[in-house]
């Protein structure tokens, strides 16, 4: 279902060039469009019945969605609930955000015939919340699929010192991503190590929301840290490739595709000790505490120091792990529906 046009203006202006893209591939694909009123009579005119809805995104979770296609002789729904972050750290959110999540997720309790997850993790925090609101739906846990990012040096931006050891943060900038530890650390080492000895923070990510401590601390240039905003995919793999490990001091993922890519890479990740982390990621990255930012400067200041493995990068971990593929998840989900 598509809002009125004078508000779809507004969201495209707002949009990246990707997801402007994106858009337009999507309404091309489509074979018809209508307001939320008519979605019933539109499902009902284009589709067979029994047909089933499966949702990706946390948008579109309304009664009048689920009632529509009830209306229009669907038959099961499914929804994929990515995370419940909003709930479990609403001071970290923007305000607006936490009350209407609450109220797509109350809909998805009471609409959904399946909700999917991407990790048992998420289940568990989700199941928490429907036990709250009502009766829990059937669940089914599916990890997301993870390819081998494909590289492009070509994309990356001119004048990146390369040539020193580097390690990379990936993420929008946001008080949850816990930037502010990789500040913390970077600003001890500059006091410690002399400039050429000073190994490179780049930080990749937009900035978000309810952090202009962290934005403040960014505008004054810190020593060995870069900030890189936005870059294509192809760029961020080309970076992350080189790194000596990715670094991901994040309080709270759903599923954690940063740390994911770099297993994929055989970079080293320094993760927080997130239970997402270790259901699928198992020993790979190195684990620490996200209050102990002596922990991260002496495990940082050990990568750092480790010679450069013949691919470019930091020495990997070589614990090897069985990374799901999408054939695995999409497979699982066939399966039930």
């Amino acid at each position: 279902p598509c809002p009125p046009p004078d508000w779809q203006a507004r969201l495209a202006r707002k949009l990246t060039p990707d997801a402007r893209r994106a858009q337009t591939a999507a309404r091309q694909l489509a074979c018809a469009r209508c307001t939320r009123l008519r979605l019933a009579r539109m499902l009902a005119r284009h589709l067979p019945p029994g047909f089933s809805y499966l949702n990706v995104g946390h948008s579109n979770l309304s009664d009048a969605v689920f009632r529509a296609i009830r209306q229009a002789g669907g038959g099961r729904s499914a929804v994929l609930v990515h995370d419940t972050i909003p709930l479990d750290f609403p001071r970290l959110q923007r305000p607006e955000t936490v009350a209407a999540f609450a109220r797509k997720l109350q809909c998805v309790g009471r609409g959904a015939d399946l909700v999917i997850y991407n990790s048992e993790a998420t289940r568990r925090d989700a199941e928490r919340h429907f036990a709250m609101f009502g009766p829990v739906p059937a669940g089914l846990v599916s990890h997301l699929g993870i390819a081998v990012p494909a590289t492009d040096s070509l994309q990356l931006p001119p004048g990146l010192d390369l040539s020193r050891p580097y390690f990379i943060a990936i993420g929008t900038i946001e008080p949850r991503k816990n930037h502010a530890l990789l500040l913390d650390v970077w600003e001890s080492l500059a006091r410690k190590l002399p400039p050429d000895k000073l190994p490179h923070l780049y930080i990749v990510g937009r900035r978000g929301w309810k952090n202009e401590a962290v934005f403040q601390r960014l505008d004054k240039a810190p020593a060995g840290v870069q900030e890189l905003g936005g870059l294509a995919d192809g760029a961020v793999a080309a970076l992350l490739q080189g790194a000596r490990a990715l670094l991901f001091p994040s309080r709270a993922e759903g599923f954690g595709l940063p740390a994911a890519e770099a297993c994929a890479l055989n970079v080293p990740a320094i993760c927080a000790d997130l239970p997402v982390y270790r259901e699928f990621l198992g020993d790979f990255p190195v684990y620490l505490s996200v209050d102990d930012r002596y922990q991260w400067e002496i495990t940082i200041t050990k990568q750092a120091n480790r010679l450069t493995a013949e691919n470019g990068t930091g020495e990997g971990q070589h614990n090897a792990v069985a990374l799901p593929t999408w054939a695995d998840h999409f497979n699982r989900i066939l399966k039930v529906m």
